[in-house]
């Protein structure tokens, strides 16, 4: 498995709706994007969706982005590749000058797990961003997404 950063046009659509069911959404954040994959030949096999969000005030670099999207081929989650390639971002990101991750996930279910077994800590809450912002219902083992935990991560 090779990991690297791509272009956003380089990222199949179908992949990144794993992980963001709104197409809307994915075509606000991906152009300006930065993307990390983990490719199979030439087979993109999960992405990783940053984006800057604050910059230092005397230069251009970035010093805050947001992670919008994590997304690994059905077929291939749970073999620590989604994991692996997040490292992968964060330690290219540090490389950038960034200080500070930052991303939205539900309240519960196993991308919360996820993302605090890399380090991540609750930052905020949403009440009804999922309500408020998405027309189709998000379920996940048949309890409804409502509210967006804002988490970080200090590098």
């Amino acid at each position: 498995m090779r990991y690297h950063q791509v272009s956003p046009n380089q990222v199949p659509l179908a992949l990144l709706l794993e992980a963001d069911p709104s197409e809307a959404s994915i075509k606000r954040y991906l152009p300006h994007a930065w993307c990390f994959v983990a490719t199979e030949n030439t087979d993109i096999r999960a992405a990783c969706i940053v984006a800057p969000i604050e910059y230092q005030e005397t230069q251009d670099t970035p010093t805050v982005v947001e992670i919008f999207n994590v997304s690994v081929h059905a077929e291939y989650q749970q073999q620590g590749i989604g994991s692996k390639l997040l490292k992968f971002a964060i330690n290219s990101l540090k490389e950038k000058g960034v200080i500070r991750v930052e991303l939205g996930t539900g309240a519960f279910g196993y991308q919360l797990t996820y993302y605090h077994r890399l380090g991540f800590r609750i930052d905020s809450v949403l009440k009804d961003h999922f309500l408020d912002h998405y027309t189709d219902p998000i379920f996940e083992n048949g309890i409804q997404h409502k509210d967006m935990l804002r988490l970080y991560l200090n590098i």
